[in-house]
C-alpha cells in the first residue's frame, strides 16, 4: 500500500492545501494529512484542535484521507509509516529553495524518507494561509479560497482578532 504524508500548518486549510491533497489522493493509496506545529509561524490564529476539526472536515469527502497531527519532527513522524512518501505543494520558485532544504534536512534524519512536489494549480498559485488571514482579518468575502464549510470558523475567529 502506497502512503502519502501531506503536512502543513493549516492556519487554515485553503483550497490550494485542498487541491494538492485531491491530487495527492488521486497517486497514493492512502494520505495522512498531519497538522504541524510550525516554530517559524509563532502566533497561529488556530489551536491544532481547531485546524485539526477544519481539516477533518475538508477532507471527509476523500474515502482514502485521514487527519492526525503532530509537535515534533516530520522526519521523525513519518518512521511510523512504511516507505511514506512527503508530499508538498508548491507555488513558485521560493517554495522549492524551501522545501528542498527541508528534504535535505529530513532526509538526514530519516533517511529512508522521500519526498514528492507537486507545482500548485494556476489557480491557487496566489492563495496561502497568511493572505486568507488577512483577509479575514478585515472582513472580505472567503469564497474561493477556503472551503465553504470553515468559512464561519474563519470569521468568527476573525471577529475576535478585530475585538482585541
Amino acid at each position: 500500500m502506497s502512503i502519502a504524508i501531506c503536512p502543513g500548518s493549516f492556519d487554515p486549510i485553503t483550497l490550494g492545501h485542498l487541491n494538492i491533497i485531491r491530487r495527492t489522493s488521486k497517486i497514493f493509496d492512502r494520505v495522512v494529512v498531519c497538522v504541524m506545529n510550525n516554530a517559524n509561524k509563532p502566533n497561529p490564529m488556530f489551536t491544532v484542535e481547531e485546524k485539526l476539526d477544519m481539516v477533518i472536515r475538508a477532507v471527509e469527502r476523500y474515502p482514502n484521507v485521514t487527519v492526525d497531527c503532530s509537535s515534533g519532527l516530520l522526519a521523525e513522524y513519518a518512521k511510523q509509516y512504511e516507505g511514506a512518501v512527503i508530499v508538498k505543494g508548491l507555488r513558485a520558485a521560493s517554495d522549492f529553495e524551501y522545501e528542498f532544504q527541508m528534504n535535505l534536512i529530513n532526509k538526514k534524519i530519516n533517511p529512508a524518507l522521500e519526498t514528492m512536489f507537486l507545482t500548485a494549480s494556476e489557480k491557487y498559485t496566489f492563495l496561502s494561509s497568511s493572505i486568507v488571514r488577512e483577509m479575514a482579518y478585515y472582513g472580505a468575502d472567503l469564497t474561493g479560497l477556503v472551503p465553504n464549510e470553515i468559512i464561519p470558523d474563519i470569521q468568527r475567529k476573525a471577529e475576535i482578532w478585530r475585538s482585541k
